[in-house]
């Protein structure tokens, strides 16, 4: 008989005791153990399991589960001896920053503060040693006072809380005379939140100097792990640190430690009673790579499968992707052409550091596929090194039908606003109606344009081309039924051609054409539109319908002026 699924269960202890569903991830210890690396820092995408090992290693190493061989029994780890004796063997602060989402500096620093006198309070039995000065008790009191304390005037140095965890790790160390392990978890959700509210400086800042004090210069630590889901810059964070190791998603090690490999997984779906599936799970929640290891898996999706037999986006609708969503919306045509090619399910090759420094986000536009590559919204086919200087060239894809779906919801998001407009206009389009087309599109333009032209430089001139990438981007989502969208750009601004393809031969197929208003050459936006008809024409667009059997009568052609937040249809 199947286990039972204990979904959103990420306490390790717990689940062994109750002997859930799990699948034995034990071999991280070894691996890391045997690595010797003094600081390791892992990026996996959200929902991969990084709580429930960072659980696990707590379990595994601190002394406060010295003698609970019952939770390692039977898995790989205790099959050597070695190991059996190191369980349980050393003093453990553990620390997670998962839930700091903060939109200012001083709710962020706080947060972060109460983490840090949650890890105290887990020690309080060191206020009862003869070790423990009484300078360093009083820590524990100022910590407790200042985190239960709402009043205004409360106040606590910053040298004290960068200094607090190396202190605690002194404690600790006189107390066992042994050094500590030190495991952070989802070490960069307060960074991603300081971004996106506007004071990364003042933050990293903060970060720096704590960071620097209890993983550079802590002469009492042993080793540490951090997790999280991007690899922020070294310059940000960890200007300081020499000695860290840093394994993000492209790296070889611990490749199979997060996440379900596929042998894992149609195990798992034998022993549920669901092997017929494997196919569709496969289209579903396959496709991520960590390093040269293919075939990785979601977790949380494949878990929430085996307990609801159901195919649904489970990992897709666990986040809003707020960050991820703004920079597409607000980005190049360049980068939303690049999104195009991704929906169609091609594959696109670039370049960019795949260290996120979230301050350049808006001045260099391609390391939003270091975000996409690190967030496992985007996996990587095949490293291409390029050059005397072996720069890294990324063949990148949409990693599977879950991700695909999440795109297809943020693209559809964008018209949220005015989406039984644009729907209206997407009825118009296919019956022809261009009195309604023109109705429908100036309002949707009307919604829409600031939404698009809110990036890097913005201009008059941008506007439209921010717009129809966006708007080709929503045709892509709403249309992918009934026709192959393809989309062009040609040479000159704005030289932009759309042709929505049936699937059935014996629908209607439709030309688009772009083009802004040029005062210089063209009295009205009438003109405007006439060239854009012309240009279907001289360039003969529709030879490439015609070649695939569709008929000229069914063939649609439509010119589309834009004049600031004006448009213009005409056919």
């Amino acid at each position: 008989m199947a286990k039972v699924v204990s979904i959103g269960n990420q306490g390790f202890d717990t689940i062994r005791m109750q002997d859930s569903f799990y699948i034995d991830k034990t071999k991280l210890i070894k691996e890391w153990w045997e690595k010797e690396d003094v600081i390791t820092l892992i990026t996996r995408p959200r929902r991969f399991g990084k709580t429930l090992n960072m659980d696990m290693l707590k379990c595994f190493f601190s002394n406060r589960y010295a003698g609970r061989t019952e939770l390692f029994e039977g898995l790989s780890v205790w099959q050597e001896e070695k190991y059996r004796s190191l369980q349980g063997s050393y003093p453990v602060i553990y620390l997670t920053f998962a839930d700091i989402k903060a939109d200012s500096y001083e709710d962020s620093k706080n947060s972060i503060i109460a983490v840090i006198n949650e890890a105290y309070q887990a020690h309080r039995y060191l206020l009862e040693s003869d070790a423990v000065t009484d300078g360093e008790k009083n820590l524990f009191k100022a910590f407790d006072e200042y985190t239960n304390n709402s009043d205004s005037d409360k106040e606590i140095a910053n040298e004290v809380v960068f200094r607090s965890l190396k202190v605690l790790s002194d404690c600790l160390c006189r107390y066992y005379n042994k050094k500590v392990i030190i495991l952070l978890d989802e070490y960069d959700t307060p960074m991603q939140e300081a971004y996106i509210h506007g004071y990364w400086e003042e933050f990293t800042a903060f970060i720096r100097s704590l960071f620097n004090s209890t993983f550079k210069t802590n002469p009492y630590l042993e080793r540490a792990m951090m997790t999280g889901i991007t690899r922020v810059s070294k310059e940000s964070v960890f200007s300081d640190l020499n000695n860290l190791n840093v394994v993000t998603t492209t790296s070889d090690e611990y490749a199979d430690c997060f996440g379900f490999t596929e042998p894992e997984v149609f195990t798992a779906l034998d022993e549920f009673g669901l092997s017929e599936k494997k196919k569709t799970v496969k289209q579903w929640y396959d496709g991520f790579t960590f390093g040269s290891k293919k075939d990785i898996y979601n977790p949380w999706s494949i878990t929430n499968f085996l307990d609801k037999k159901k195919f649904f986006p489970y990992w897709a609708s666990t986040s809003s992707n707020g960050l991820v969503n703004r920079l597409i919306q607000t980005a190049s045509p360049g980068i939303k052409e690049h999104m195009e090619q991704l929906l169609k399910g091609e594959e696109i090759v670039v370049s960019f550091d795949e260290q996120i420094v979230f301050e350049q986000l808006d001045k260099y536009e391609d390391a939003i596929f270091s975000l996409l590559v690190e967030g496992g919204y985007l996996k990587v086919e095949q490293v291409e090194y390029r050059g005397i200087l072996l720069v890294p060239w990324y063949h990148l894809k949409i990693t599977n039908l879950e991700t695909m779906s999440m795109f297809f919801n943020m693209f559809q998001g964008w018209f949220e606003g005015s989406k039984y407009v644009y729907n209206g206009f997407v009825k118009a389009l296919l019956k022809g109606d261009v009195k309604e087309m023109n109705a429908y599109m100036n309002e949707v333009a009307l919604a829409t344009f600031s939404s698009f032209d809110t990036g890097s430089h913005p201009s008059g001139r941008t506007q439209p081309e921010r717009f129809y990438h966006g708007f080709v981007l929503g045709l892509l989502v709403e249309l992918r039924e009934r026709y192959e969208v393809r989309s062009n750009r040609e040479s000159g601004y704005g030289r932009y051609d759309v042709m929505l393809v049936p699937h059935d031969k014996h629908e209607r197929a439709v030309i688009l054409e772009f083009k802004v208003f040029d005062k210089e050459e063209e009295s009205s936006l009438k003109d405007t539109v006439a060239a854009a008809l012309r240009q279907i024409e001289e360039k003969r667009y529709e030879e490439e319908l015609l070649l695939q059997g569709i008929s000229k009568q069914q063939i649609y052609k439509y010119g589309f002026a834009f004049e600031g937040k004006k448009v213009l249809i005409g056919a």
